[in-house]
């Protein structure tokens, strides 16, 4: 770790901001755990009540992220997010309750918050995180969370972070795995560009909603990033400053790789080509992916609807299922074959090319790549179910369970 860190790390906080921060008697009950250490004492806890910190999402690891700084005493917690609690959130995501499905996400984390501390002032960024406001929603904050899965904002917290000298704590999570580091060049590390200079093509990495999550991996990933910020707002121990800590839940192991800056990074060399925020949703392809799918999505497509009505006139054709094993166990519609999409072109001998064949998935994305492939290999009779099972359970049968 660069040996300038420490300094500028606790150097945060103004000293005409700690100077007006005083406690209750209440306070210093509640924080007492924290006063009695040598390392944080009381003026370390003045420096978190002074703190002002950004978390971006407050989803699976927002959730641990706001709880733990709010019950640390961190003074002030800025919150951003758009969505709304869906019952699918609820086996990560512990800010919200099963009271809470429909409400803001932004709404039921305020409220959670409270109820945690009531110290915490909680402010409300309830919008996409974009370039055109992102300066304007980080400059009032000393250190900033990503707790986003997608590329465009990651990108984004880094380049709006690097413009403006703030701490990024970055963390990820999927399936079984996760990580965690900061990235801060003025503080001596590299940015998340020096690790990842190009984002991957888009739809190479899944999200989580289409791969999966354990649900206490963000528990552990978010509270790692929570104990960042706190000693980074303390400016105490070794930050994770150009080391990344990798976590594997399966093997219960944790490893740590080394990170250099890029001396040729775009961004926080010092010569960077990009001094400005961009479009990065341009810059990670998905304007042109959106295009080429909608490209190739011109497919002959039927509705659930019309599904429905051929299986109920018992018309002669094949509905094929390309979704993975498990997931036909959770949901399916009767009378389907199961063929997932990566065992299809090894199967193609189990179809006939004379049959009607109406492909489905769960949303109708991965059925729309299996009717290419059965159009390459010859077969001409071919529907893509528009919005998979999902469309089916909203529209046909709302007892086929949604995941």
């Amino acid at each position: 770790m660069p040996a300038s860190a420490p300094s500028a790390a606790s150097g945060l906080i103004s000293a005409e901001r700690l100077d007006s921060i005083h406690f209750s008697n209440d306070e210093i009950a509640r924080y007492s755990r924290h006063l009695i250490m040598p390392e944080v004492t009381l003026e370390g806890q003045k420096k978190l009540k002074a703190a002002r910190v950004l978390c971006i999402g407050t989803g699976g690891l927002g959730s641990p992220i706001a709880l733990y700084l709010a019950a640390a005493g961190v003074g002030t917690l800025g919150l951003v997010d758009f969505d709304v609690v869906d019952f699918s959130n609820l086996q990560r995501q512990i800010l919200h309750g099963t009271s809470d499905v429909g409400r803001a996400k932004l709404h039921s984390a305020r409220d959670r918050i409270r109820e945690v501390n009531p110290n915490v002032q909680v402010e409300l960024h309830e919008t996409l995180f974009k370039s055109d406001n992102a300066r304007e929603i980080v400059a009032p904050y000393d250190v900033v969370i990503d707790g986003t899965d997608n590329f465009p904002t990651r990108y984004l917290s880094n380049d709006i972070c690097v413009f403006l000298k703030k701490p990024n704590i970055y963390g990820s999570i999927f399936r079984f795995d996760g990580q965690c580091t900061v990235f801060a060049p003025h503080l001596g590390g590299p940015c998340y560009r020096c690790m990842f200079p190009e984002p991957p093509p888009p739809g190479l990495v899944p999200s989580c909603a289409e791969g999966g999550v354990l649900g206490v991996l963000p528990g552990i990933i978010g509270v790692m990033q929570a104990i960042e910020a706190v000693k980074l707002i303390m400016g105490i121990g070794e930050p994770l400053l150009g080391r990344l800590v990798h976590f594997d839940a399966l093997k219960m192991r944790f490893r740590e790789f080394k990170l250099r800056r890029d001396p040729n990074c775009p961004v926080c060399s010092a010569n960077p080509t990009i001094t400005d925020l961009i479009d990065y949703d341009q810059f990670c392809g998905l304007p042109q992916a959106a295009a080429e799918e909608a490209k190739a999505g011109e497919v002959p497509a039927i509705n659930v609807r019309e599904l429905k009505r051929r299986l109920d006139a018992r018309e002669n054709f094949v509905l094929v299922d390309v979704r993975e094993p498990f997931e036909h166990d959770i949901a399916r519609i009767p009378g389907s074959k199961l063929i997932p999409l990566g065992e299809l072109p090894g199967r193609l001998s189990e179809l006939d090319s004379a049959d009607e064949i109406v492909l489905h998935c769960k949303s109708g994305r991965r059925s729309a790549q299996a009717l290419r492939v059965l159009k390459e290999a010859g077969f001409a009779r071919l529907w893509n179910v528009s919005g998979g099972i999902e469309a089916w359970a909203d529209q046909i049968d709302p007892s086929v369970p949604k995941y």
